[in-house]
């Protein structure tokens, strides 16, 4: 059959119009209507797939439920969750830059209803805009299969809710177990810095303290965070008091004044601090938070077994692969130890080896090595029962003799080992490492030693040689040295001093060495191939590692890096004294806001980590005369504000703050006042 051109023309365009009809039909059909957390609908014709996320809290479950790859930008709070360095940095939390968040082209963004402005503008260019925030645990639980739906992650979201569901009910057993009803104890989360705060009546803080088994202040007030009275704060009186790193402020500027030093608390020395991102947040997490809570409020019925709930046992097995012929088997075994599971690293050796520790030196007839991870819950119990009665659990449940047995212990997650690989011909070497680095980094030389824990940084050397006892010992030089170079490339900052002294390790760190079998080695140091060969398995274990267990690049933002010198922004800008700020009406706020949004632009991102490497030089005497980096912040204070500037203010009164790192932050805060002044 033959059709004429017109006819044809016809049936294509009736084709069109019914493919678009069809289009319409199906893009109908996934209109998604869900109600954000003030009760507002939001109606959006297909899920979102550029999400600015303004909220840690929402973020942080985006990411949990495998749905960052919908986050097209986020704030500098998030940079912990694994891919966050990929995603448009909106600023912080308090004032992102509208700029970055339109710059994304978001279908979807996620607000606090602290964001007002930022909602009306959204909303003006007709941004679909959900705000979000979290009263309780039923309503975080609702959050999630909330986000769930938006993203098409509503397995994922069914399976974290149950997660946390079971990690609560498994602290709730153990607690109807361990402490009688009578016996709770009061707990208050600490907040603020000029005044002791904590959250209000109706905060979901509150129940935390009570899934964890502890009895909440009731001040009658509410509210995210509240002002405590010196006689709420007596009558309530605290028998364990917690916070976030921030709130150790508040702890040494009032509890050692009478009256706030006279409860339970602080006279007992019961006072803990955790991650802000878990004490700050009802997120992907909150079971895992009040298990940790809980373990320190009841540290001693928990470090009693006849308190468990859960039998000690090997649960699961995940086998490595190792090409040693003296290997017999290698696996990762996870096991219920002090009612929680933990994670080992368990080696098992064909022979007997000989092996050098710098935990236990040196040891024969060795048939297993390992790397014992302690997940924090079991961490104060542990404590309390003292290295000798972990070790014999650890090893009773995991079926090794203490004589022929020889583990490292570690708080680092054994799913984020790193196991690397270097070879020379015939020569080959592995290095097992686990890392963490974010609290207890430090410089040797510079920074004191007042305790003692299980390793931090752990590091197994595996050859195909036989080293002898020299090239045995020389090795944890050898690896040692990598593994400072790792932490140096990386510019790891000490945790006790970091705004003068990058770290060397974390002052908990520990190797093994296998003395192995084959070829005899007589020699690790850096002349030799085995060195070589040692050295760049350590360094690239070490970064790794960091990067699994820590999320930390070379290329993290300036934010990240100021935080790790414990430099916020905001708190530079509300102690300037100048006596300016008055002068020209400007804010804190509003100063704080505006040097954050030009630390976004990359030029000024870079003067300032220019400034980081100029600085660590200059308090080590490598470079002695400033006269032309002062000549340098003049420029980029006067290109910021668009003026000459002759010479910068002097706003940043921290003296703790070193030289070349306070002249820097005072030409981006003059720029950014000069700015404000004339716009004003």
């Amino acid at each position: 059959m033959q059709y004429k051109r017109t006819e044809l023309i016809a049936v294509f365009i009736f084709f069109l119009i019914f493919q678009g009809c069809l289009a319409g039909t199906l893009l109908y059909a996934q209109n998604l209507e869900v109600k954000d957390c003030s009760g507002t609908a939001i109606i959006m014709q297909a899920r979102p797939s550029r999400i600015v996320s303004l909220v840690p809290a929402a973020t942080e479950i985006l990411f949990a439920i495998g749905a960052g790859d919908r986050v097209a930008g986020l704030t500098y709070h998030d940079f912990f969750l694994k891919g966050s360095h990929e995603k448009i940095l909106a600023g912080g939390f308090f004032s992102p830059s509208m700029e970055q968040i339109t710059g994304a082209k978001p279908d979807l963004v996620i607000v606090s209803p602290l964001h007002k402005t930022m909602i009306r503008r959204l909303r003006n260019l007709s941004c679909p805009v959900f705000v979000y925030f979290t009263k309780n645990l039923a309503q975080s639980w609702h959050n999630i299969e909330t986000l769930g739906k938006i993203t098409g992650r509503q397995a994922r979201a069914a399976e974290l809710i149950q997660k946390n569901r079971l990690e609560i009910a498994h602290i709730a057993a153990k607690l109807a177990k361990a402490v009688h009803a009578g016996k709770k104890k009061r707990v208050i989360r600490l907040m603020g810095t000029n005044s002791i705060m904590t959250p209000g009546n109706d905060s979901f803080q509150n129940d935390l303290i009570r899934s964890a088994g502890g009895i909440p202040p009731d001040f009658g007030k509410k509210g995210n965070i509240v002002k405590v009275s010196m006689q709420e704060w007596i009558k309530f009186n605290p028998q364990v008091i917690y916070g976030c790193g921030q709130d150790r402020k508040a702890a040494m500027k009032f509890f050692q004044r009478p009256g706030w030093k006279d409860v339970d608390a602080v006279k007992n020395g019961r006072i803990f601090y955790f991650p802000c991102e878990l004490t700050c947040r009802a997120a992907a997490h909150s079971g895992y938070f009040i298990s940790w809570l809980s373990s320190m409020i009841y540290m001693d019925k928990f470090a009693d077994s006849a308190n468990n709930v859960l039998p000690a046992k090997i649960n699961n097995i995940k086998p490595l692969k190792i090409g040693l012929d003296y290997i017999k088997s290698a696996s990762i075994d996870y096991s219920t130890i002090f009612d929680f599971e933990n994670k080992t690293l368990v080696i098992d050796f064909t022979h007997a080896q000989t092996i050098v520790s710098t935990l236990e030196g040196r040891r024969a007839h060795i048939l297993s090595i390992g790397n014992h991870f302690s997940p924090p819950p079991t961490w104060g119990p542990g404590h309390k029962l003292g290295m000798k009665a972990m070790r014999t659990a650890i090893l009773n449940t995991l079926g090794r003799a203490g004589k022929t047995s020889s583990f490292l212990m570690t708080g680092a997650d054994m799913d984020k080992l790193s196991v690397q690989t270097t070879q020379f011909r015939k020569m080959k070497v592995y290095a097992l490492v686990t890392a963490g680095v974010s609290s207890n980094a430090l410089r040797m030389s510079r920074d004191t030693g007042p305790f003692y824990e299980p390793g931090t940084i752990n590091i197994i050397i595996m050859t195909n040689m036989q080293l002898s006892d020299r090239a045995m010992t020389r090795a944890i030089i050898t690896a040692t040295e990598a593994k400072t170079a790792a932490l140096e490339d990386l510019d790891i900052r000490s945790s006790y001093t970091p705004l003068k002294h990058s770290a060397t390790g974390t002052g908990t760190d520990n190797i093994i060495v296998v003395q192995g079998t084959g070829v005899h080695i007589d020699n690790a140091g850096g002349h030799t191939k085995m060195g070589e060969l040692i050295s760049k398995a350590v360094y690239a274990g070490v970064k790794q590692a960091i990067f699994n267990q820590n999320n930390l690049i070379a290329g993290r933002s300036v934010f990240e890096r100021l935080k790790e010198r414990k430099i916020s922004v905001f708190s530079l800008a509300g102690n300037v004294e100048c006596g300016c700020m008055n002068r020209e009406n400007i804010s804190v706020s509003r100063l704080g806001a505006r040097v954050e949004h030009i630390l976004l632009n990359p030029e000024y991102a870079s003067f300032i980590e220019a400034s980081l490497a100029l600085s660590d030089n200059y308090e080590k005497g490598l470079v002695r005369d400033l006269g032309l980096y002062e000549q340098w912040c003049c420029n980029v204070a006067g290109k910021i504000s668009g003026n000459k500037i002759m010479k910068t203010i002097p706003m940043i009164t921290d003296k703790k703050i070193p030289q070349v790192l306070k002249m820097a932050l005072n030409a981006v805060f003059t720029g950014a006042f000069e700015q404000l002044k004339h716009e004003h």
